[in-house]
């Protein structure tokens, strides 16, 4: 909720009076939590005030050394707080846009002067109650969690943190192997890591030390990012599927010692680690002059040195282009993982709430979305995790119905997927109760589709950057106490966290329902890039705060809602168009199975829409009809000019459209 004022959390900097001692409140950047009233404050709540007001009984004020937040039924929540700002006379104050429906009663000089007197007693004397107005005002909007802020043990290493409650679930499944039904329990995964550990220390790698770890879902993946925790150890992940150039380079930035990966990808990296003296290890049979994984597992977790981790120390690497560039690497601290996994499921009302249920991993591990909401916040929740390696729609709903699947993160091309094929009614999905899309924005005409499949379950979104540890919005339907949610948001901000919007060409923060750059602040973003602070100065600010480069708005209740990427906005004479709007409309379209929309060049608009379509099987939609479709939705300089049908859309390993590739084919001047 926004710490700048209130109407259900809505507020603006507004000062507010107290009509019997005739004394004005503004609400402080970070309130201490609510206190209760006593029972004499509570009399003096129920006596009539002399303020006029729409639907309002005047009974919302509070004592003399309070701070007072106005709620729309009259609801009072109380701060024990020192008044920051007093009333003028002869004005009249309110809330943003009511500023006329509350006015000031005749003035009370005597008080007044008392209050003067008392305020600059506190403040620094070169500060008047004018100046200190003009600097409230001046003060940024900034929004916080609908659920309150808890304890982190920002203290602890990330693995002591994930097994932290060991005890309470030592028996319990803690991984499913989706493609050999092999469980492992939560004690056995935690003894492996420390043998890897172990095995990691003997083969030569030290504290700080990076490995790669280069291979798709599976337990060995779990086994090997604990067990470079436990050492001190630093674990960058790459996509296997990479072509050998991209995983030198990924490699080389970022110095890695050991890399593990299967047999398949060894030639990949052969004459580099050849070259470079990097050990390769396999976990399935490993070719010549390779260790085989079992080294490592079959190592003596006894042998392993004791070792001091600080908080700030970098446990895991992922790459990422960020708002713009080329890809980089993020370092992501102990600390900052920890706060992350917690403000999703730590507190007596997490966010995400998993405890003790079975979740699907089918997202990449490599990809920090899976790594963090599902791996680390399974291991620290007690959660079961199913590993399927890859998404194919049959043996997916298959492993849901076996081992009845409670909580589903996908990413928007799963839900698409799931929406649109007939064979999701031939399977019992009825287990599942929580389905998130994170990774990329989910339209809300995907989103209502997909709920008729699954009907018992709650669905909503999260969104999240891998520079910002990566969650910076949850759906708060996902809560163990859940509240209300909108279809298309992406949930509200994080427990302990600060969010705000502001507007990319002023900077200056914006208030409820204005679309900006969302930023985000908190322990749980990146400590930096590695070996590049200007990267870094570009996308963490000197207040701390991380600019994602994401438009968006947060709406009268909280929820943040998405509307596209700052950069891949597209420009029709000024006027914006977002393309992620105009997907969510084609995807609506029963005769379309996927669409991306990208910016093409004309002379007379600047940059027009264009739509990669995928047609529906025994589809026979035209070009024609597709704008016709699109031109009845929406104004004019949204209306998509040419489409081109193409067989798939290209996408990244988390869902993610690869625009560039698209912009290619269109300067190429031949889209295929």
């Amino acid at each position: 909720m926004a710490t700048s004022a209130s109407r259900g959390a809505q507020t603006v900097n507004s000062m507010y009076f107290k009509p019997t001692l005739r004394k004005a409140f503004h609400r402080k950047s970070n309130p201490p939590d609510t206190a209760k009233l006593n029972g004499e404050e509570m009399k003096r709540k129920k006596k009539k005030s002399s303020v006029v007001g729409n639907n309002h009984d005047g009974n919302w004020w509070v004592p003399d050394d309070r701070t007072g937040i106005f709620y729309p039924k009259g609801q009072e929540k109380v701060m024990e707080d020192e008044p920051r700002i007093l009333i003028l006379p002869h004005l009249q104050y309110g809330l943003p846009g009511e500023q006329n429906n509350y006015i000031a009663p005749p003035f009370d000089w005597f008080h007044f002067l008392s209050l003067l007197i008392s305020s600059l007693a506190r403040s620094n004397p070169s500060t008047s109650p004018l100046s200190m107005a003009v600097k409230t005002k001046q003060e940024e909007i900034i929004f916080r969690s609908r659920l309150p802020d808890i304890y982190i043990p920002k203290h602890l290493p990330l693995h002591t943190y994930c097994f932290e409650d060991l005890p309470k679930f030592r028996s319990q499944a803690c991984l499913i192997n989706g493609a050999t039904d092999e469980i492992y329990t939560f004690e056995q995964v935690e003894l492996t890591a420390r043998r890897v550990a172990s095995g990691l220390n003997k083969v030569g790698i030290q504290q700080g030390d990076t490995i790669m770890i280069l291979l798709p879902n599976s337990p060995e993946f779990v086994f090997a990012f604990l067990g470079a925790s436990f050492r001190g150890a630093i674990s960058t992940m790459a996509n296997p599927y990479f072509t050998s150039a991209e995983v030198i380079k990924q490699a080389k930035a970022s110095n890695a010692k050991l890399i593990i990966t299967q047999g398949c990808y060894v030639e990949k990296v052969r004459d580099y680690a050849c070259e470079n003296g990097v050990k390769v290890v396999c976990i399935d049979s490993a070719p010549e002059g390779c260790l085989h994984f079992s080294e490592l597992t079959e190592a003596d977790e006894r042998e392993m040195p004791d070792v001091e981790i600080s908080p700030e120390d970098v446990v895991a690497l992922p790459y990422s282009s960020g708002t713009t560039g080329l890809p980089k690497g993020v370092m992501l601290t102990h600390k900052g993982l920890v706060t992350s996994v917690a403000q999703q499921v730590d507190g007596e009302n997490p966010n995400f709430y998993i405890h003790n249920q079975v979740m699907m991993c089918v997202l990449p591990l490599f990809h920090i979305y899976s790594l963090n909401s599902i791996l680390l916040c399974g291991l620290r929740a007690g959660t079961t995790i199913l590993i399927m390696q890859k998404f194919d729609i049959i043996p997916f709903l298959e492993l849901i119905q076996k081992y009845k699947v409670t909580t589903g993160p996908f990413v928007p091309p799963i839900v698409l997927a799931i929406a649109k094929s007939p064979e999701v009614d031939k399977y019992d999905l009825s287990s599942v109760k929580t389905v998130m899309s994170g990774a990329a924005p989910l339209g809300k005409e995907l989103e209502d589709a997909v709920r008729t499949k699954f009907p018992k379950a709650k669905l909503g979104q999260g969104y999240g950057m891998t520079e910002a540890g990566p969650v910076l919005a949850m759906c708060s339907a996902f809560a163990k106490d859940p509240f209300e949610v909108k279809s298309g948001g992406c949930g509200s901000v994080v427990r302990n966290a600060e969010m705000k919007i502001v507007d990319p060409e002023t900077g200056s923060s914006l208030p409820r329902n204005q679309p900006g750059e969302i930023c985000i602040r908190g322990d749980q973003i990146m400590k930096g890039y590695l070996d590049d602070p200007e990267a870094t100065k570009a996308t963490i600010d000197e207040d701390g705060w991380l600019h994602t480069g994401d438009v968006g708005y947060i709406d009268e209740d909280d929820e943040l809602f998405i509307v596209d990427r700052l950069k891949e906005l597209i420009k029709y004479k000024g006027f914006q168009v977002a393309p992620a709007e105009l997907e969510a409309l084609l995807l609506a379209h029963s005769d379309i199975s996927d669409a991306a929309v990208v910016p093409m060049k004309d002379d007379a608009a600047g940059e027009v829409p264009v739509a990669f379509v995928v047609k529906s099987k025994e589809s026979n939609i035209t070009e024609d009809e597709i704008k016709e479709y699109i031109k009845k939705q929406v104004i004019f300089y949204k209306r998509i000019n040419r489409v081109f049908f193409v067989d798939a859309i290209p996408k990244s390993p988390s869902g993610k459209i690869l625009r560039k590739d698209l912009r290619a084919r269109l300067a190429a001047g031949v889209p295929k």
